[in-house]
């Protein structure tokens, strides 16, 4: 089988979207070795350029666009423009990774799948531009009722898509991504000792890893921070950015007095300057270096923080809605996000009861085993070979 995929976040995304759609495809193209994988990218990348392990592997290929107006106009190219050249490379299924599907692809004959990781701008539009809002919109729903079967990453996102876009249940399936397989590999500790010397980090922290956005809920984790100053001096690091809401959280650290307890990393000169952090590779062993992971997300289409931090044996803290009980599983502690009181108790538990921490940690082992990218890939060529 001849598999296209949209691989525009998968050479230039670094999160989330990105994490997803370039494990997938190094896994099925391992596991798979006799199907050939096609990589349709609008222009070359300088942040995430091909192999992204380093190694070739000669069934997969990147194509770019060729004609002058395409690269022009590359986002046109991805939307609908794309098709001669699916038609041209003899594509006979196309997966769209984040989203999206190429406008008009039915009438070519290719099968198609689309990967929907949240509908998130759908349950909270007052969070998004109105613009963005109406242009997803347009954009998710197409692939939604044009594309032969839909992957939601969670049964949250597989509840939403029905709800909001009224498609039928039997055509979506539920696949649950997985993270970098790094995260499972036991860092050593020389290490980690070489990681927290690189980024000056304190030896025992909270973490939290996530957009710093309205919705992740950080300012309610802050006031958790406050009201556990006088028990521990274990401080917060936090990876992440974001715009108007960050600015809120720092406000909210300097009013509230936790300065010293809060580390912003990712602003941090060392972070900005070190590429290993840009791309994520010293991630695993700041995760396995830390206390606990802290993800009181209000909601999320899956939460690969808590998947990521569960894989690198760490004990996690998070949401007891959305979905985020399916992230964390039955180790995890979840509390009520919009509780910093609740938050804090469950910070409190991690630091004082040390067979509860180890009984986590082996919970979240297990539970993160569902989750590898082994499984997922498992999955999607089970699903690309059922249509």
């Amino acid at each position: 089988m001849r598999i296209g995929f949209d691989a525009k976040r998968a050479f230039h995304n670094g999160t989330g979207l990105g994490h997803y759609s370039r494990t997938l495809i190094r896994s099925l193209a391992d596991l798979y070795p006799t199907h050939s994988y096609f990589l349709f990218n609008p222009k070359p990348s300088g942040s995430f350029p091909h192999p992204w392990d380093g190694i070739e592997r000669g069934n997969v290929l990147e194509i770019n666009p060729t004609r002058q107006i395409d690269k022009l106009f590359s986002a046109a190219w991805r939307s609908s423009w794309v098709k001669k050249d699916l038609r041209k490379t003899q594509i006979d299924l196309y997966h769209g990774l984040s989203h999206e599907i190429p406008r008009g692809i039915n009438r070519l004959g290719i099968r198609t799948v689309v990967t929907i990781h949240d509908l998130i701008f759908e349950r909270y539009p007052a969070q998004y531009n109105p613009i963005d809002v109406r242009i997803y919109r347009s954009k998710f729903k197409y692939a939604c009722e044009h594309a032969d079967r839909i992957i939601a990453i969670s049964e949250q996102t597989k509840r939403d898509i029905i709800e909001f876009y009224q498609i039928p249940a039997r055509k979506i399936r539920v696949c649950y991504q997985s993270c970098n397989p790094a995260f499972f590999q036991q860092v050593t500790i020389e290490e980690k000792q070489q990681v927290r010397e690189r980024y000056q980090l304190p030896e025992r922290f909270f973490l939290y890893v996530g957009s710093i956005i309205e919705r992740k809920n950080l300012g309610r984790l802050v006031e958790a921070m406050h009201t556990i100053r006088k028990e521990t001096d274990i401080p917060l690091v936090v990876i992440g950015t974001g715009g108007k809401y960050e600015r809120e959280v720092k406000r909210k650290v300097e009013d509230l007095g936790v300065k010293d307890r809060v580390i912003f990393l990712s602003r941090a000169v060392a972070a900005k300057q070190q590429p290993r952090f840009q791309n994520a590779m010293d991630f695993p062993a700041i995760y396995q270096s830390a206390t606990a992971m802290i993800y009181p997300s209000v909601f999320e289409g899956f939460g690969i923080p808590v998947l990521e931090a569960l894989a690198s044996e760490v004990p996690v803290i998070t949401s007891n809605i959305s979905c985020l009980p399916e992230a964390g599983g039955p180790g995890s502690l979840l509390v009520d996000p919009h509780s910093p009181a609740e938050i804090a108790n469950a910070m409190r538990r991690v630091l004082n009861d040390p067979n509860k921490v180890t009984a986590m940690i082996e919970s979240g082992k297990r539970h993160a085993t569902t989750f590898t990218a082994e499984a997922t890939a498992r999955k999607v060529m089970d699903l690309y070979e059922s249509i």
